[in-house]
């Protein structure tokens, strides 16, 4: 049951991959600095198979590089994200695109009120402002584009949102960004419900790119926070 999903509890692997993935987004880490294993077991408190998996994942999402001694951390790069999100936007406008074109299409309704059911769950009882989060909207998004049909969109998408999960840490470090998403999700999702499909495409193209304003704003001050050598010890503090 979807609403069910929501409230299991991130895994340890998935936990460790989250935990590290803010320590490099607030650059706690240098770029210049190797990465070693044995300290960054202490310092999230895991032992190395977890630490390795996140290590892997984070190498393939772009976040660390390997070289001969080790990961490193890899410098943020905004026009890069910018080109993801464009991407991002193009595979899901086209869900909603190809059923207002072709009679024949339409949305998997049962899917949609099971997505807009779990989302009223959490609109009820909203998550705190936490990298979590960023899964949940995943989730979302993966959802919508599941109910348009296409299963090559869908795993397109799932590539993008893979390669921008961390840095889109940056969307949610407050309670506001939290419940602004969240509505936004219930009104695009009762949007396609209501066959109101150009309408949906509006809303969620506005949503998606209000996502990137945030996202771009904070990993900009975080990176001219850097260049000047000062500290960013959390996401919460690019809020301002």
């Amino acid at each position: 049951m979807t609403g069910t999903r929501v409230e299991q509890p991130v895994s340890l692997r998935d936990r460790v991959y989250v935990d590290l993935g803010k320590k490099l987004m607030v650059g706690e880490i240098d770029h210049r600095t190797r990465l070693v294993e044995t300290q960054l077991c202490e310092t999230l408190d895991v032992s190395r198979t977890p630490l390795r998996e996140a290590l892997v994942r984070l190498h393939a999402d772009g976040m660390l590089e390997r070289r001969p001694d080790g990961y490193y951390p890899v410098a943020l790069d905004i026009a890069g994200v910018r080109d993801l999100y464009e991407l991002r936007v193009t595979i899901e406008l086209r869900g909603i695109a190809r059923i207002l074109e072709t009679d024949e299409l339409q949305y998997d309704k049962d899917r949609l009120a099971a997505l807009r059911a779990e989302w009223a769950e959490l609109k009820a009882s909203p998550p705190p402002p936490e990298a979590d989060m960023v899964l949940l909207d995943e989730g979302f998004h993966i959802a919508l584009c599941t109910a348009s049909g296409n299963a090559a969109m869908v795993a397109a998408l799932d590539n993008v949102n893979r390669r921008i999960r961390l840095i889109r840490m940056y969307d949610f470090v407050t309670e506001e960004r939290v419940t602004a998403t969240i509505d936004e999700h219930l009104q695009i999702v009762d949007l396609l419900l209501d066959d109101e499909l150009d309408a949906g495409r509006t809303a969620l193209h506005e949503h998606v790119g209000a996502s990137f304003e945030v996202v771009e704003r904070r990993a900009l001050r975080a990176l001219s926070a850097r260049a000047l050598g000062q500290s960013v010890t959390s996401l919460e503090a690019l809020w301002a």
